[in-house]
């Protein structure tokens, strides 16, 4: 049997396993789309493992994904950190979304 998700249903997928504070709401709301777009391209249906998500996706600010993966913004404006925080992202993993938050990515 299946059931066609929601963007809100999906939401309070996250919501029922107390994981809201893992994305933020545009977080959320590009992983979704993500997801989505993800089973259009391939054909395959996805099941929601709320857990799963949270342990293969991660929204950080720059400076975190910085300090977690030792990347060096010495001598860098805030401008530049960030590129260099997204180029890095986007040569090493997928890169999902920004956020205002900072960086929706795939864990690596």
């Amino acid at each position: 049997m299946k059931t066609t998700l929601t963007f809100c249903g999906f939401r309070d997928a996250f919501r029922a396993y107390e994981r809201m504070d893992n994305f933020s709401y545009e977080g959320a709301q590009a992983l979704f789309e993500y997801l989505e777009q993800y089973e259009e391209e391939t054909g395959e249906e996805l099941e929601l493992d709320v857990i799963a998500l949270c342990c293969d996706y991660t929204e950080d600010t720059p400076e975190a994904i910085a300090a977690n993966y030792s990347i060096d913004l010495e001598d860098l404006d805030e401008e530049e950190q960030v590129e260099a925080v997204r180029d890095y992202l986007a040569g090493n993993t997928q890169l999902i979304a920004e956020t205002p938050s900072g960086f929706l990515y795939a864990n690596f």
